[in-house]
């Protein structure tokens, strides 16, 4: 079969158009839709594990972006794009995306070796081996003079599981007080000094006086801080030298930037 000239031109036509046509989802009042915002957002999603990429999916993003430009179209219309609080957000909107690539590729030319990974932890466990861990109960009461009638009864020979049952710290209350394990740098300064020379099963002499009120605290047991393995941890120690790092390039940036 062969083409006649004008049929021809209009299937060379025909051929040419696709690729521009596939290039947007749609066309709102001529504003174009591009099929890579479609693309980016269906990439977002599958990244967070939410949807599979799916005919379907694909078809709701298209609709959302539709429904977007259409509200945007209206609001620059009405104005919004040229209030001054709204210029603002824009503009907090344009550094944080651009910073965020920055660190982002910043991220990726220096990474954390496994080796900083492991002199990290090993600091951390060399700084746990000399700090204990407490299993702590408390009462909390309203006034000194309950807090002092509480210690009574316990050198009385009450039990201190039943007494922390009237403490005004509801949370743990019902279980006697148990703040479980923890180490004293969890607690205000003012607390822990209170039972960190407490022997095992030591309670406190004197009511020991927070913003929340009075306590009356019992030491149940003491223990060695002991650390999780590296494995489960690594994530952890990562991201918190690569955290360190960042904040070190942007002091760095600060100190050769001209700041009036």
């Amino acid at each position: 079969m062969t083409f006649k000239p004008a049929r021809l031109l209009i299937a060379l036509l025909a051929v040419a158009a696709v690729p521009a046509f596939a290039q947007n989802v749609a066309v709102v009042n001529g504003k174009a839709i591009p099929s890579s915002r479609v693309d980016a957002v269906v990439k977002q999603v599958v990244a967070q594990g939410q949807q599979p990429d799916s005919p379907q999916l694909r078809e709701l993003i298209k609709k959302d972006l539709i429904g977007r430009e259409v509200m945007m179209q209206e609001a620059e219309k009405q104005g919004y794009g040229k209030n001054p609080a709204v210029k603002d957000q824009i503009e907090n909107a344009r550094q944080a995306i651009i910073t965020n690539a920055l660190v982002g590729d910043y991220v990726k030319k220096n990474p954390v070796s496994d080796a900083d990974v492991k002199a990290e932890y090993d600091k951390a466990v060399a700084a746990a081996s000399a700090e204990k861990e407490y299993h702590v109960r408390h009462i909390l009461l309203a006034t000194e003079a309950e807090a002092n009638d509480v210690i009574a009864k316990l050198k009385g020979g009450a039990k201190f599981e039943d007494l922390a049952k009237q403490s005004k710290d509801t949370g743990s209350a019902a279980n006697g007080g148990d703040l479980d394990w923890a180490t004293p740098s969890s607690f205000p300064p003012v607390f822990s000094a209170a039972f960190v020379n407490l022997q095992k099963g030591g309670v406190t002499e004197k009511p020991v006086q927070t913003p929340n009120g009075w306590h009356v605290i019992k030491v149940d047991d003491t223990r060695a801080v002991k650390l999780p393995p590296l494995e489960e941890v690594k994530g952890q120690v990562q991201e918190g030298l690569m955290q360190k790092k960042v904040q070190a390039y942007q002091e760095e940036l600060v100190k050769k930037a001209k700041v009036q």
